[in-house]
């Protein structure tokens, strides 16, 4: 059973920066595709970048295009979000998730990851 722990979000200003991670545990990092995703009050779960198994793929959703980056430490099992020019338009809980084992390559479907972490409440403020 994989697990997957989130850690890094919190307040900041209109054009600041923070830094998610994901801690995975319980299955062979490299062999899945992993995605964060964000949920506003009031909104559904929106796709915001994710990347393959390897890496090596890497896809955005528009409003983030330029000023999200992920990124990958096999050595520590753990996937990051940085986020840089944070809008408060990107005020959201956000969630790590991990495609089952196999599932190397990306998807922008939330119904498509197998896994969650419990979220993490990023807050931009004007």
């Amino acid at each position: 059973q994989v697990q997957l722990v989130e850690s890094g979000g919190g307040l900041v200003q209109a054009g600041g920066s923070l830094r998610l991670s994901c801690t995975a545990s319980g299955g062979t990092f490299s062999t899945r595709a992993m995605g964060w995703f964000r949920q506003a009050p009031g909104k559904e779960r929106e796709f915001v970048a994710a990347n393959s198994g390897s890496g090596g793929s890497t896809d955005y959703a528009d409003s983030v295009k330029g000023r999200f980056t992920i990124s990958r430490d096999y050595a520590k099992n753990t996937n990051y979000l940085q986020m840089n020019s944070l809008k408060p338009e990107d005020t959201a809980v956000y969630y790590c998730a991990s495609r089952r084992a196999g599932y190397t390559w990306i998807s922008v479907r939330s119904a498509e990851y197998d896994y969650w972490g419990q979220g993490t409440q990023v807050t931009v403020s004007s």
